[in-house]
């Protein structure tokens, strides 16, 4: 059907027959000659017809699917296009075949569309035409073949774990799938592979991984989807280096296929999680701009400002962040309260940096000169710049702070790659009065007396990696003892019969002689995303969901047949049934 692709054409390609097939991308008529800019997955070459000895020519429109063949010359002088691959030469066009027609397009294919999203899920196969959905893809498939051949190269072994699976608990909600042959019993679709990974440990495999598919019913933001990919990995006979220094190899690798302008070294920064969080105000920082969150309440330890006072006594902090010279009129500043008010404070205090050392603030009049000078000293203020300042319960201004750094702060370089790992997370957190863990209950604790006797204070064999401000993914040393593993289901109030119920085939395979073993899984399209350069995962994903869930080309989910549901044993409720199909 072809003999080379557009990006083939050039130079070396002149004098030459050539036969390319693709789509047509524009049609101009100039001076009895057409032109035609002929696409297909690597690129454009322009294509100049005769109407005269090519009827065809004039039938043609956007997006005809056409086969052409001819000679390739260089371009008239003057008529070079340096914009275009291949720009310096065209292919007079010998003969034209029409492939397949097209209707009239819902939207233009080409990059800057103005398109709504919904319109371009819907017709998605023409969305995926556009030069920068195919660049997306092929950086996807790219960065898929690197990760495989990296983790080969390690002497990894690719196994597959299966897709239904029993239901167990992994930090979000379980996409269920009913059995008919066991009525009444459900299969889950797996949030990850994290249990037969380690029984694959325990089966002797040294090295495992998979690019796996993975299933969450979790809420929709730009970097989630009810099902994801992620390059899984786990190690036996392995800790927390060795998992980290793995991981480092392959994402240098992808870096190298995706970003060549991007010089990334080894061994990436570390930060605790409590130094993430009291500098930050987040365990996912963005490296690429300071702003750190600082310290103020022993500026403020004898002060006569009754709202920091009051916070100091009743055990609260008072911290700090200099946003820089932005501008803070009037109506800027109750947006930044208003912000920090829907971020949980009870309020924000703002001052700007002046000529000698002043500070202009509505609070200013109340706090004396040590204390104005100790805010500007320790915030490292220049005039022009917005010092933020809240106070309350250490975790609210951490939160609070954080937050608005990551609204405000912006990069200086923002292509720049800043990797980061986050490490020595707690073991546990308190929801709602209740204990439960952070990662998932398979975690091993950095110190197991202080799990049992101090479990929210104690440390978790866990990591993170992080990059410009998206978390990639998660990992930690497992538990390789089935004593640890029932304390940890205790101090979660999992009792002996339920965890022997939910969890006992598990556990009694943590008896046969486990190995220590510990791995990682990093969110394959967040890392593509990014690396990419764009804000939404449903960019690199080829078929995504919308932000409820749904698919507009297939128009899923929908109902089924009322046969299929009594096969399952299975009644909807019409009340909870919608109107119209999900958008």
């Amino acid at each position: 059907m072809r003999s080379h692709t557009a990006s083939q054409i050039g130079q070396d390609t002149v004098g030459k027959m050539v036969t390319l097939a693709g789509w047509v991308d524009r049609r101009r008529h100039h001076g009895g000659v057409v032109f035609v800019d002929l696409r297909d997955h690597t690129g454009m070459v322009q294509v100049v017809l005769d109407p005269e000895a090519i009827g065809e020519s004039a039938e043609l429109r956007r997006e005809f699917c056409v086969q052409v063949r001819g000679k390739t010359v260089r371009r008239p002088e003057g008529a070079e296009n340096p914009d275009m691959a291949g720009g310096m030469v065209e292919v007079e066009a010998a003969e034209l075949k029409i492939l397949s027609r097209s209707e009239e397009l819902p939207f233009l294919i080409e990059d800057r569309i103005t398109a709504e999203e919904l319109l371009r899920l819907e017709y998605r196969y023409l969305d995926l035409r556009r030069p920068g959905m195919a660049r997306n893809l092929r950086a996807r498939s790219e960065a898929l073949r690197t990760v495989r051949r990296t983790l080969e190269d390690l002497d990894f072994w690719e196994v597959e774990t299966p897709t239904l699976i029993r239901s167990t608990p992994e930090g979000a909600r379980d996409l269920l799938v009913p059995s008919r042959h066991n009525p009444g019993s459900f299969y889950a679709l797996p949030q990850s592979p994290q249990i037969y990974k380690q029984l694959l440990m325990v089966a002797g495999v040294s090295r495992y991984y998979q690019m796996c598919r993975c299933y969450r019913d979790e809420d929709f933001r730009a970097d989630r989807q009810l099902e994801f990919t992620q390059i899984d990995i786990e190690g036996s006979f392995w800790g927390q280096e060795d998992v980290l220094a793995t991981v480092e190899k392959v994402i240098m690798a992808v870096v190298a296929a995706l970003r060549p302008d991007q010089a990334v070294g080894a061994p990436f920064r570390r930060l605790t999680y409590s130094e993430a969080m009291s500098r930050y105000g987040t365990d996912k920082p963005d490296l690429r701009f300071g702003m750190e969150i600082v310290e103020l309440s022993d500026v403020f330890a004898e002060t006569g400002f009754r709202a920091f006072a009051g916070v100091l006594a009743a055990g609260g902090v008072v911290r700090g962040i200099n946003a820089g010279p932005i501008a803070v009129s009037r109506a800027r500043a109750d947006a930044l309260i208003d912000k920090a008010r829907q971020f949980g404070a009870g309020g924000l205090v703002w001052m700007v940096a002046e000529e000698g050392g002043r500070l202009r603030s509505p609070v200013a009049k109340f706090l004396s000169e040590a204390e104005l000078e100790g805010v500007v000293r320790r915030l490292g203020g220049n005039p022009g710049d917005a010092l933020l300042l809240v106070a309350d319960g250490e975790r609210t201004v951490s939160e609070v702070l954080g937050r608005l750094r990551s609204e405000l702060g912006k990069p200086d370089d923002p292509g720049r790659l800043e990797f980061l790992w986050v490490v020595d997370f707690p073991m546990f957190e308190e929801r709602d009065g209740e204990i439960t863990f952070l990662h998932h209950p398979f975690t091993s604790p950095a110190d197991t007396e202080m799990m049992r006797d101090r479990p929210l204070q104690a440390a978790a064999r866990a990591y993170d990696l992080v990059l410009n401000g998206v978390e990639l993914g998660s990992g930690s040393v497992r538990i390789h003892d089935s004593d640890v593993q029932r304390q940890i289901f205790e101090i979660l109030g999992i009792s002996d019969e339920e965890a022997e119920e939910r969890f006992g085939w598990f556990i009694r395979a943590l008896r046969f002689g486990t190995p220590p073993h510990a791995g990682f899984a990093v969110g394959f399209d967040r890392l593509v995303a990014v690396l990419r350069g764009v804000a939404s995962i449903r960019e690199i994903i080829p078929f995504p969901k919308t932000q409820t869930g749904a698919e507009p080309l297939s128009r899923t989910p929908a109902s089924v047949s009322n046969r299929q549901l009594k096969e399952l044993g299975i009644a909807v409720d019409p009340r909870r049934i919608k109107a119209s199909p999900p958008a």
